[in-house]
């Protein structure tokens, strides 16, 4: 299994990005699929997942803000951020899990001020 995370930058306050995971090497359809992200000196935390049946859940700092996709088609999770705030200043990660956690490297995303 390989994730390739990318669409990171460097933003400012009140912008977007889109953060995009491509999946190989797993049947991605059935697969459910999370973005977590880890800021300086902070613990790794769940920003959103959604499933095989595209339900989706968020962490409570991102919701109405951040959303999670999926298309099959191309085996690719999105997640649009929006109003993008300092606070979300991280490393963010893609993960699926199918018999056991995968994880991209992770992408970075920088928001000032």
């Amino acid at each position: 299994v390989q994730l390739q995370a990318s669409g990171g930058g460097l933003v400012q306050a009140g912008g977007s990005l889109r953060l995009s995971c491509h999946a190989s090497g797993v049947n991605f359809r059935l697969t459910p699929v999370g973005w977590y992200r880890q800021g300086p000196a902070k613990a790794r935390e769940l920003v959103a997942e959604i499933n095989s049946e595209g339900t989706t859940q968020y962490a409570d700092s991102v919701k109405g803000r951040f959303a999670i996709s999926r298309d099959n088609v191309r085996r690719t999770s999105y997640l649009q951020m929006n109003s993008l705030k300092p606070e979300d200043t991280a490393v963010y990660f893609c993960k699926v899990t199918r018999g056991g956690d995968f994880w991209g490297r992770g992408t970075q995303v920088t928001v000032f001020s």
